[in-house]
């Protein structure tokens, strides 16, 4: 059977992925073959206009993807900001939404002369640990996570940053260093205990202790990431949290009415939605 060129290929990838509901099915196209190729982006779209022959494997990873396997369970890793993250089966893929997390805790571990000393509760992949390390200079950056295969991945991930990677349930994390912390940031687990993710990537492939956060309301992990962060940061330390859009007014509340934070602020994400919170711990 003749090897397909590249641009056919790429074409009939983009139509399966289209029926099958992927969301961006020529990008994802483009991405496989590049994987498999080894190539950029660029390049590939660049050799689509050749002769350039489809490669070995594609049609069998085109149908995975088809399937609605994660994009980066395929590929092995997942982009954010300026890390490539290790990722597959057993961890929590993520999304863009975190980086506006991501930005404020590098921003105000930025302000600390000297170097912040950073914890990132409930880590996953170790995106918001790992782009506060490659990001501030100086900083000492502790990353906790509970899963044993979410772990694994994260140590892969940050140890070469230098990140002191821990396992722990964010409800009694870093005992020892009450009251020593410059920036707490977390991305729990916050889906209500009724909801099911949308997308079938987040709903059969990510991991269900990342995604729901206890109880009804999916706020017991929040809540019990605040009252660690609230342990760990001295005076006038800054804490972050992402939670979902329709949370953002009583995780607000919650903190507002808490005496142990003041100046609590909610943050809208990449697409203009109530993403995340934060708050500086008081003197009190």
């Amino acid at each position: 059977m003749p090897v397909p060129l590249l641009d056919q290929a790429l074409r009939a990838a983009a139509a399966e992925l289209s029926a099958a509901g992927v969301p961006t099915p020529r990008v994802d196209a483009e991405l496989l073959a590049a994987h498999l190729l080894g190539e950029s982006l660029g390049r590939v779209r660049a050799l689509a206009y050749t002769d350039a022959p489809a490669p070995a494997g594609y049609a069998e990873l085109v149908a995975e993807r088809a399937q609605r396997i994660p994009l980066q369970h395929l590929t092995g890793k997942a982009y954010f900001r300026r890390l490539e993250l290790a990722v597959g089966p057993g961890v929590f893929v993520p999304r863009p939404e975190t980086e506006t997390v991501a930005q404020l805790a590098i921003d105000h571990a930025r302000l600390v002369s000297g170097g912040a000393k950073v914890a990132d509760l409930g880590t996953g992949s170790g995106a918001i640990a790992g782009s506060v390390a490659a990001e501030v200079p100086g900083s000492t950056v502790f990353a906790v996570e509970l899963s044993p295969l979410a772990l694994a991945w994260a140590r892969k991930n940050l140890e070469p940053l230098g990140v002191t990677v821990l396992e722990g349930d964010l409800r009694t994390a870093l005992a020892g260093h009450e009251g020593t912390f410059d920036v707490v940031a977390s991305n729990p687990p916050y889906i209500p205990a009724g909801a099911v993710p949308n997308e079938p990537e987040a709903a059969e492939h990510d991991p269900a202790m990342a995604l729901y956060g206890g109880g009804e309301d999916g706020l017991e992990l929040p809540a019990a990431a605040a009252k660690t962060a609230a342990r760990l940061l001295r005076r006038g330390g800054y804490f972050v949290m992402e939670h979902a859009e329709i949370q953002a007014e009583v995780i607000a509340a919650r903190l507002a009415s808490d005496p142990a934070w003041e100046d609590v602020t909610s943050h809208q994400d990449l697409n203009d939605r109530p993403r995340a919170t934060s708050a500086v711990r008081s003197a009190r």
